[in-house]
């Protein structure tokens, strides 16, 4: 259930066996301090292992929301009116417009471990922004409440 006001709301957390990372690094650092003793092992498994945690938790908190009349997508705010049409990207496509055939000037939102995307044009004249590219994982969604906040 969203809240009133919010058409769309995704957080791209990160995948589940990403959370092994923490672990993995708590355990190197751990055995890095070993040759100090068991407290310095213990100190180096509980600090390495909350860095690895916040390193996840962070990029994976990214979030595209479509709140009233703008679109949120990590730090960027662009209001509806600034936007044209959307494209819904599958697989092949959201790889394409993400390698070959991306452009530097474009703002992308791009998580690697989330396969489809949503390009959305810029129709601000102003923007030098060409396009929005979104990983997301409902990406028809998404398309589908940027047109209910442009009505």
């Amino acid at each position: 259930m969203l809240p009133p006001g919010v058409l769309y709301d995704e957080r791209l957390t990160a995948p589940r066996p990403w959370w092994l990372i923490p672990a993995l690094s708590g355990v190197c650092l751990g055995l890095i301090l070993f040759p100090l003793g068991p407290m310095p092992l213990l100190g180096g498994l509980v600090v390495g292992t909350a860095l690895g945690a916040v390193a996840v938790s962070a990029y994976g908190s990214a979030r595209i929301r479509v709140v009233a009349d703008s679109l949120v997508a990590g730090e960027a705010r662009v209001p509806v009116s600034a936007l044209g049409e959307a494209h819904v990207l599958d697989e092949e496509e959201a790889r394409a417009w993400r390698t070959h055939r991306a452009d530097p000037r474009a703002y992308m939102l791009l998580r690697g471990y989330v396969p489809t995307a949503l390009r959305v044009e810029v129709t601000d004249p102003e923007d030098p922004t060409p396009y929005l590219y979104l990983s997301t994982r409902r990406p028809r969604a998404l398309a589908d409440a940027l047109q209910a906040a442009r009505r």
